[in-house]
């Protein structure tokens, strides 16, 4: 027993110090190093002539939006990326002996298992395919849906990323996105109410107004066209609300709406025409008394 011992001790030190060993170790880390540096130039290089395609697509006769184009590039550059390391995992799981054949045979078994209790994994595939082909929306719009708002950021066939104008990034399911507002399609329009005081003179109010309008298109080229005034709009309990509307670029009417309201209040200003404030009108009691009986 004791002369077994040692000679299994023998061998296995042979083996361990031998050169076939650190040979073969040698070969599998240089075959890892290899395979990880081609996945890296593969997909470096796969992402340079996707961009150039889409650059190549420009110049001809069939061109697509800017969003779309930014939205698939990042698509084809993730499944690019997915596919590559997958199959570099495969392949080192090779260099190390592994039975790659049997373990996929197991994947598949058990990922059929998964698959029934995975609907919302094939809903959210399924959601993010339909996103995508239809346009609904693009990377770089601003949207709104049930639970976030903000800039796309990303739209993958799982999740689409969201980010709202404070840095916060929301990451949602596409199953989950049942209504989607898309600001970044059409124009916008942007809505500013002005006050007039009930003492003032609307028509010269309205016709100053206008002036100032007719000038704005040469002055901000976010406007299309001349803005609008809509005419009086509410009587307030001190002011009399007249509304003015314009139609401007994409996600631009909240920046034309801040410069409506400033050249209105310097315009009005230099008019003389008053934009009211809340009043109060108090009625002593005790003088209104005094003022009967003195009648009386």
């Amino acid at each position: 027993m004791w002369n077994w011992l040692q000679g299994k001790w023998t061998s296995s030190v042979d083996y361990v110090t031998g050169p076939e060993l650190w040979v073969m170790l040698g070969k599998g880390v240089l075959n890892i190093i290899v395979i990880l540096l081609l996945s890296y130039f593969i997909i470096k290089f796969g992402k340079q002539v996707i961009q150039n395609i889409f650059k190549r697509r420009r110049k001809g006769p069939f061109k697509i939006t800017q969003r779309r184009e930014l939205t698939l590039v990042k698509l084809l550059e993730n499944t690019l990326t997915y596919m590559v390391y997958f199959t570099a995992a495969i392949m080192v799981l090779d260099t190390i002996s592994i039975d790659v054949r049997t373990l996929l045979a197991g994947a598949g078994i058990a990922g059929l298992a998964i698959g029934f209790g995975a609907q919302n994994l094939v809903k959210d595939i399924i959601t993010g395919f339909f996103i995508i082909f239809e346009d609904q929306f693009s990377v770089g719009d601003y949207v709104q849906t049930s639970s976030s708002e903000g800039f796309v950021e990303e739209i993958g066939l799982r999740t689409t990323k969201i980010k709202h104008w404070t840095g916060k990034l929301h990451i949602i399911p596409n199953g989950s996105i049942n209504e989607v507002t898309n600001f970044s399609v059409h124009n916008s329009i942007a809505v500013v109410d002005v006050s007039i005081a009930y003492e003032g003179d609307i028509i010269r109010a309205e016709a100053v107004i206008e002036d100032l309008l007719q000038e704005l298109p040469k002055r901000y080229q976010e406007l299309r066209g001349t803005p609008e005034l809509l005419g009086v709009q509410s009587l307030g309990s001190s002011d009399v609300v007249l509304r003015i509307i314009a139609e401007t670029d994409p996600m631009e009417h909240w920046p034309i709406a801040r410069m409506l309201r400033k050249e209105l209040k310097n315009r009005l200003d230099e008019q003389g025409i008053e934009i009211p404030f809340p009043r109060l009108v108090m009625y002593s009691r005790q003088e209104e008394q005094e003022v009967v009986e003195t009648t009386s």
